[in-house]
């Protein structure tokens, strides 16, 4: 970030863009202070695909807002109208092992991996669950994020910095 004024924008990568991306994109908007923007985007997410009414069902219960949040395709942020992003990471490992579009800019990459909390069988309830733990989970990580001084977060330190976190 050369212009303190300005966000950080952070794009989170899944592969449907239903579950772990869109709690990282709302937990970010809420905790970043006017210093992060965050997006959400997925490689392949289904034809209608919409997020997960648990997910969005956690957020809300913890106090954060879910407005405009959507599933969206990773395309969205691959064009030269796009917003440029400063830093890109992945949540899920299917998205890390895909080939990412060349992102305008060559932002920061970093994965952060989570296990997804809709996967399986189990009942509605122990899902509920798991969406509330990967939600305290990533809001582990992302106060540290947002907590760097300003000098880690210029862009030739800021690829280290988010590898760094992910041990986190």
């Amino acid at each position: 970030m050369t212009d303190s004024a300005k966000p950080l924008n952070v794009l989170f990568l899944c592969t449907h863009n239903s579950a772990r991306s869109i709690l990282a994109e709302a937990l970010l908007n809420e905790i970043g202070n006017g210093r992060f923007k965050a997006y959400s985007a997925g490689s392949s997410p289904r034809d209608n695909q919409q997020p997960n009414p648990l997910g969005l069902e956690v957020l809300q219960r913890a106090g954060i807002s879910v407005a405009g949040l959507r599933s969206k395709s990773w395309d969205e942020f691959a064009g030269s109208d796009a917003p440029q992003m400063d830093l890109v990471i992945t949540v899920c490992d299917n998205a890390k092992g895909e080939m990412c579009p060349v992102w305008p800019g060559h932002p920061a990459t970093a994965h952060w991996g989570y296990a997804d909390p809709s996967e399986g069988e189990a009942s509605q309830e122990a899902k509920r669950e798991a969406f509330r733990q990967t939600m305290h989970l990533m809001r582990r990580r992302l106060d540290l994020l947002v907590n760097l001084p300003p000098e880690k977060l210029q862009l030739a330190v800021l690829q280290s910095a988010a590898r760094e976190l992910s041990a986190h």
